[in-house]
């Protein structure tokens, strides 16, 4: 039994010889029962809903924190499992009856928790004296008294979790958390009395010691509470972790929700890839739709109950079946509920939070089973660092980015805790996941990357407090990273983290973004990658005047539009690689424009309520044939940057039905979701017929002009644009210029071709007078004139001379922002 009591601990075997032993000679005795003493139950147990916050140095922060839900947001809709807690007093008379203060203490005050060898024998040694060491009668009395109360009325099936909770714990500047032990599935008094004692016990693992001494917490102050609550049957529905917040950038109007088969351990270990959710919280708060985005998770293994163990008290892991694998294991209505709880959670308590969740696979219900408040994103300062890669290398492996930084030292492969000492400060720490018990020695760590573990694991969690990059989930990074190897790992790319061979150049920069000044014109940006959306809008910004849909097709979807209208006539092996890739959505079709929804909704949730301007998809034919079954329908051209884009492509009849699909995700985003920033911003369109055409075609798709306040904004990037601008301006709310292609089409320059490029400048004579065509247009007929095309971010000096012919808004990439407003700024104060 004792093998199963302990699934999911930390603890050592030989460290529990002989507790289950003693536990059952009290039971069978009736040792426990104090004959002629009376019980004060209040001294050593209190129930959850007799619990506040402020009972902290009672029960510790994580059933203070239970109680607090239970006792002031059940009836607002948090739905907490019941039971109560063993008092700190509790664990010191604990402590004190069995003459442990004083020894635990002396050892502790000559310990070098540098030297692991020391610390690890230094907590065994503890561990096993309290292992040994007899709980008080009083205590077991009332442990027993809470126990028969608590399992009233229910069936013989009910277990429990028992769960840490100490003083120096979720508390706002250190979250201590998974320090200490949970133990899960625990039936009968017996294992509940072992289990409490190996809480207790898990105040002195190697890892909590180090982190008090870390974090400057006195040993002998931190004390701690035991929780026995009530089992939700997750092991038969699923479970994970919220967070109030985004846990990269630290952007507060989001939730984000892992999810995966099973208990939460799993995910809390980093033992799985789970599924992931972004809600928005201000389409909650009007009952609109509200998931952002979805992240289909591996999902390969899951924790449930061991039935066939010793008293059924055991929990083991399984592989899930391909099919469960391929389907999200929340629906959308479950994650919208779930964070409901998690927004009242975070208003009760006023701040970000960090939660753990669970569905029970019986009763269908989804329960609140921890809450503390998040110590990490929420604390950073408005200061900005921006890192980017000089030079590409050979990608040795990939995963999920943790942070946004570049880190680079020697590869350290690491795959038991006893090799921890082998990592030296600054290498780059690779194994296949982490726990607690590496914490020691992480601290160390230039990087850290992992086979296994999403963006809420063990090694996520650490590297954010850290404040250094990791790589997680990797799959093979155990095998294709050499110990010894010179490595670069990037977070700063996107979602996706990459470990590069050797020790490439990049580039640090770091920016304060407090109070910036005033300035004549907008300062937005452009943005195309939606995973990079709530880190640039902690930027200074007035909104995005450029947000590329092609990035999103060609890497959140990958798919040609018209070979999802078609799936069915489809050759089966196309089918088969397209079926693959949609996996976890409705159908072909619901998948192309649910992932345009959620691309478009993430970047107008990041910096609403300012504008959004949504280019509608400018692929040329070769790079609309190089998606997955595109060759099927582009046309071979000799010139495709004149050819076949645009606003002719939309009306076409051949991809009319194509642009539809782009139509209806942005009326959804607006219509459906609130997000009524975005506008809409029609590419290359040549002709005023087109215009006509293509505004037309619009409104038959429910986006008509000034409906709903839509903008329309066309792309000015043609010289007939300019030239004819105040017919175009009949059809649209003002132009954005595309300088480019204006500078390509104006100069008969292609850009690409080293033999001419060096004539390509965007400050050419011909294209300023071009330009202020367009602008003075604009002005005349006050309208909206931006621009945002490469020149204003490469030239400080066009930004200025665009500045005084008047233009309304400059649209920059987003490592110039800072520097280009200052520069402004210092102009215009001249």
């Amino acid at each position: 039994m004792q093998e199963e009591l302990l699934a999911g601990s930390h603890f050592e075997l030989e460290d529990i010889q002989g507790v289950l032993a003693s536990v059952v000679i009290m039971i069978v005795t009736g040792d426990f029962y104090p004959k002629n003493q009376e019980v004060a139950m209040n001294d050593y147990i209190r129930w959850f809903d007799q619990l506040s916050k402020d009972d902290v140095g009672m029960v510790g922060g994580k059933n203070a924190s239970l109680g607090e839900m239970i006792s002031h947001l059940s009836e607002a809709g948090v739905n907490v499992p019941n039971g109560f807690a063993t008092t700190t007093h509790a664990y010191r008379d604990f402590l004190a009856s069995n003459g442990l203060t004083e020894r635990i203490k002396q050892l502790l005050d000559k310990l070098d928790i540098t030297d692991i060898s020391a610390l690890t024998a230094t907590g065994k040694t503890i561990r096993g004296w309290l292992l040994a060491a007899a709980l008080p009668d009083a205590l077991l009395q009332a442990i027993t008294q809470a126990y028969q109360k608590l399992v009233a009325n229910s069936d013989d099936a009910i277990s429990f979790a028992v769960r840490s909770s100490a003083t120096a714990e979720d508390l706002a500047d250190a979250s201590f958390a998974g320090q200490q032990e949970t133990l899960l599935n625990v039936h009968g008094l017996d294992q509940i009395f072992a289990a409490i004692k190996i809480v207790f016990a898990s105040l002195y693992n190697d890892r909590a010691i180090a982190y008090r001494v870390h974090h400057k917490f006195q040993h002998d102050k931190v004390h701690l509470s035991a929780g026995i609550q009530k089992m939700v049957r997750s092991d038969l529905g699923a479970s994970g972790v919220v967070f109030t917040l985004d846990t990269e950038s630290g952007f507060r109007d989001v939730i984000f929700i892992t999810a995966t088969y099973g208990l939460g351990e799993t995910i809390v270990q980093g033992k799985v890839n789970p599924d992931e959710f972004y809600v928005y919280k201000r389409g909650l708060e009007a009952g609109r739709p509200a998931i952002l985005s979805r992240r289909l998770g591996a999902k390969a293994i899951e924790m449930i109950y061991d039935e066939k163990g010793e008293q059924g008290a055991s929990t083991l892991i399984c592989n899930v079946e391909i099919k469960r694998r391929q389907r999200f294991c929340l629906s959308d209505a479950q994650v919208e509920a779930l964070a409901q709880q998690a927004l009242l959670i975070e208003k009760h308590y006023g701040r970000p939070m960090d939660i753990e969740w669970a569905l029970d696979g019986l009763d269908k219900q989804l329960y609140i089973v921890q809450a503390r408040p998040e110590t990490v994103e929420s604390r950073k300062s408005l200061t900005v660092e921006h890192f980017k890669l000089s030079e590409q290398g050979k990608v040795l492996t990939e995963g999920r980015a943790i942070g946004q930084k570049i880190g680079q030292g020697m590869a350290r492969l690491i795959m038991h805790t006893d090799q921890m000492q082998n990592l030296q400060t600054g290498e780059v720490l690779v194994t296949d996941m982490t726990d607690p018990d590496w914490e020691p020695i992480m601290k160390r760590a230039a990087a850290i990357v992992t086979n296994r573990g999403g963006r809420t694991c063990h090694a996520a969690i650490v590297a954010r407090e850290l404040g250094i990059p990791a790589v997680v989930g990797c799959g093979d990074a155990t095998t294709q990273i050499k110990d010894g190897a010179e490595t670069t790992i990037s977070c700063s790319e996107g979602d996706t983290g990459y470990v590069y061979e050797g020790l490439l150049k990049f580039e640090h920069t770091t920016a304060d973004i407090g109070k910036l000044p005033d300035l004549p014109v907008k300062i937005m940006m452009n943005v195309g990658n939606p995973s990079h959306a709530f880190g640039f809008a902690r930027l200074p910004n007035q909104g995005v005047g450029l947000a590329r849909l092609e990035f999103i097709i060609n890497n959140m979807i990958g798919i040609h539009p018209k070979a999802l209208l078609e799936f069915e006539q489809l050759p089966q092996e196309l089918k088969d690689e397209i079926g693959q890739r949609i996996t976890g959505y409705a159908d072909p079709v619901s998948f192309y424009v649910d992932k345009l929804v959620e691309g478009i909704a993430t970047l107008a949730a990041a910096f609403y309520p300012h504008p959004v301007i949504v280019r509608t998809s400018d692929f040329k034919s070769n790079e609309y044939a190089h998606l997955l079954g595109g060759d099927r329908y582009e046309p071979q051209e000799e010139n495709p940057m004149i050819g076949f884009r645009g606003a002719s492509r939309y009306v076409a009849t051949v991809f009319r039905n194509c642009f539809e699909l782009e139509c209806l995700a942005l009326r959804k985003i607006r219509d459906e979701m609130g997000l009524t920033n975005v506008e809409v911003m029609i590419p290359f369109c040549r002709t005023v017929e087109e215009a006509r055409q293509v505004t037309e075609l619009l409104a038959s798709q429910g986006l008509v002009r000034g409906e709903n306040g839509l903008r329309l904004i066309m792309m000015c990037e043609i010289p007939s644009n300019a030239v004819l601008a105040e017919e175009f301006l009949q059809y649209f709310d003002g132009f954005s210029i595309g300088s480019n292609d204006m500078t390509q089409l104006a100069l008969g320059i292609d850009r690409d071709s080293s033999l001419v490029s060096h004539l390509f400048d965007e400050r050419n004579a011909a294209v300023k007078k071009i330009l202020k065509m367009a602008i003075d247009a604009c002005r005349k007929q006050d309208k909206y004139i931006g621009i945002c095309g490469q020149a204003p971010s490469d030239y400080p000096d066009f930004a200025v001379w665009l500045v005084e012919q008047g233009i309304g808004s400059l649209s920059l990439n987003p490592d110039t922002v800072v520097d280009t407003w200052l520069h402004l700024a210092k102009l215009n104060k001249q």
